[in-house]
């Protein structure tokens, strides 16, 4: 079978492996239908994830149906996959935090993923995709780390929200505080990006980085900020813009140590919260808000890649991405 796999920085191509015919007991054997390139796979690529081992076959935001039937699930059936694998025993997971597990592994990233045919999941991972597309269910994952960052954020009806970066992340994190009832609004380095982002999604208030912000109606600040940047500029730049009794939620993640000045910290009674990868209750949330006709996911896919083209687009697609939202691999 097909798998696109990062060699090593810079190098992407498709290798042949042999196609799984077992699965070990309480597994599944699940065939692609779709998959998702993310922010993380063209990090991988340009050697920035400071979590991984190269060679890595890519890929975590996966669509697939059931190879063969075993337990719930019928032979055939569309279903969503949920790429964090947790151990079930520490101290995380016994809290119901297997999102933050401390021995998880994430599908493309610490164990090879799904770029390819066929691929063996943990049955606790399959989510069924009922009502969605297969590009649709390809899409669910990284509309879930936005869900869960608001969901982390608490109450949001009414809230002056910010969202820092307006990419893939920045734009699901928006749309979920958007359907919590908040007011949001966006900043980003990408003129072109913020437009788009007003021409699919009607988010209005936009605001490019490095103009004043706090003026006016926004001189007191904003109630939550969420940074969804990868950088350590951005986020340390973001301290300033809380308002008193506010919420951080960092839902990116940089290899830096981030900076900030303790006493306008301590006196706005800032909470800082981290937000990482997302829940089953997060998936649901994104599958039925998808259902709902909330999220365009129309408007996020801006291409599909039949896979045997990949290997000679990844390099392009990854230095290329300003206005480039989510591009499918199909198989």
């Amino acid at each position: 079978m097909p798998c696109g796999v990062v060699v090593e920085p810079g190098v992407f191509q498709l290798s042949e492996q042999d196609l799984p015919l077992e699965a070990p007991e309480g597994w599944v054997l699940v065939d692609i239908r779709a998959v998702g390139i993310c922010g993380t796979d063209y990090h991988i690529f340009e050697g920035k994830h400071p979590f991984l081992n190269y060679p890595r076959v890519i890929g975590h935001e996966l669509s697939g149906r059931v190879a063969r039937a075993t337990g719930p699930f019928k032979d055939g059936e569309l279903v969503v996959i949920n790429p964090y694998l947790s151990c079930g025993t520490c101290r995380a997971c016994r809290k119901g935090k297997p999102n933050c597990c401390e021995n998880i592994e994430v599908l493309g990233v610490h164990r090879d993923g799904g770029m390819c045919s066929r691929i063996r999941v943990p049955e606790t991972n399959l989510y069924r995709a009922t009502g969605l597309s297969e590009l649709q269910a390809a899409m669910v994952e990284f509309l879930a780390i936005g869900a869960h960052a608001v969901r982390r954020a608490g109450a949001l009806k009414d809230e002056r929200v910010l969202v820092t970066g307006a990419g893939p992340i920045g734009l699901g994190t928006a749309l979920f505080a958007r359907i919590q009832g908040a007011d949001v609004h966006l900043l980003d380095l990408s003129a072109a990006r913020l437009r788009q982002a007003g021409e699919k999604f009607d988010f209005e208030k936009q605001h490019l980085a490095g103009t004043e912000l706090l003026t006016g109606p926004l001189s007191d600040g904003f109630d939550v900020i969420f940074d969804a940047t990868g950088s350590a500029g951005a986020i340390e730049a973001g301290f300033p813009l809380l308002a008193h009794g506010s919420r951080y939620v960092l839902v990116s993640v940089v290899k830096d140590q981030i900076r900030f000045d303790d006493p306008e910290f301590h006196k706005r009674e800032t909470q800082i919260i981290g937000s990482r990868n997302a829940t089953a209750e997060d998936f649901e949330t994104v599958m039925q808000a998808i259902r709902d006709g909330l999220i365009d996911t129309d408007a996020l896919c801006s291409l599909t890649i039949p896979v045997q083209d990949i290997a000679g687009r990844f390099e392009v697609l990854s230095s290329d991405r300003e206005t480039l939202i989510k591009a499918v691999v199909t198989f």
